[in-house]
């Protein structure tokens, strides 16, 4: 029996996995349960990039909106009380216990596949952890072959990341604040032919160096694991990695896969995600 399969099964026997279905919920298409950061895939933080001197000047987003109309998935905003969106608040609880060591503040989502619920994940995340007392919460979409940032959060056309990194538009113009949710979002904005060229560029380490100075917590919303190469680009920039599997359809040897892919020390755990039924 494969080490991965063995974590898994302890982790279901000792209760740290738990299959939440939401009740009274039915427009949520996905409960969250998290593996306990102790028992299973977590390494030691890895050292923190440095970051941008506190004199940086505050950034001041373009586009500051409100009444956006937010997906019903978005559950930590939609239905704060119910009990998916408890999930979230102690997925986020875990993180913050990591950081003893070092300080977890860029934190990219991935998984093994596609419909795995990684991009809600990180909307739902970022939301909950935007509800703490004077948290600056940054969601930003990184996935260029299927975005969806902008559709679970309601957001109006205009430039992204991508236009960023090309040099179409500023980071400020590309920034969305949500006023009411106290939330930004930089969406992937325009389509790009050739993402992974963009996302390895020096400019997308600026960008994420610029976004540390001038936020608390950063969720990056990325493309699946396997076989793209992005993610790979993507992992020296970032502090940790979540990776998020669907139970009961991803198999065993697409979770070792995706681990195995992931840059040594900084996956910090897994998030098991399942549909309503």
């Amino acid at each position: 029996m494969s080490r991965i399969q063995n974590i898994l099964d302890k982790a279901e026997r000792e209760g740290t996995v738990r299959r939440i279905r939401p009740v009274a919920e039915p427009a949520v298409s996905a409960g969250v349960a998290t593996v306990d950061p102790a028992s299973a895939f977590v390494m030691p933080p890895p050292d923190v990039t440095e970051a941008i001197a506190d004199a940086a000047p505050a950034l001041a987003p373009v586009r500051v909106i409100s009444g956006t109309r937010l997906s019903q998935r978005l559950i930590a905003a939609i239905s704060p009380a119910g009990v998916a969106a408890e999930q979230y608040r102690a997925l986020r609880t875990r993180i913050l216990h990591t950081e003893s060591d070092a300080a977890v503040n860029v934190v990219l989502v991935t998984s093994p596949g596609r419909s795995d619920g990684k991009s809600l994940t990180v909307a739902n995340l970022g939301l909950t952890m935007a509800q703490e007392y004077q948290q600056r919460i940054c969601v930003v979409d990184a996935n260029f072959r299927s975005p969806q940032q902008h559709r679970l959060f309601g957001l109006p056309e205009g430039p992204g990341l991508s236009d960023v990194l090309v040099g179409r538009a500023s980071l400020e113009e590309a920034l969305i604040a949500l006023e009411e949710h106290h939330i930004t979002v930089l969406p992937v904005g325009t389509a790009s032919a050739h993402p992974a060229e963009l996302l390895g560029t020096t400019t997308m380490r600026r960008t994420l160096d610029t976004l540390r100075s001038q936020f608390d917590r950063i969720i990056i919303d990325s493309p699946s694991v396997t076989p793209l190469a992005d993610v790979g680009i993507l992992t020296p920039l970032v502090d940790c990695v979540i990776l998020v599997v669907r139970a009961g359809v991803t198999s065993k040897p697409a979770i070792h896969d995706a681990i195995a892919a992931i840059e040594g020390g900084k996956l910090l755990g897994v998030v098991l995600n399942e549909a309503a039924q």
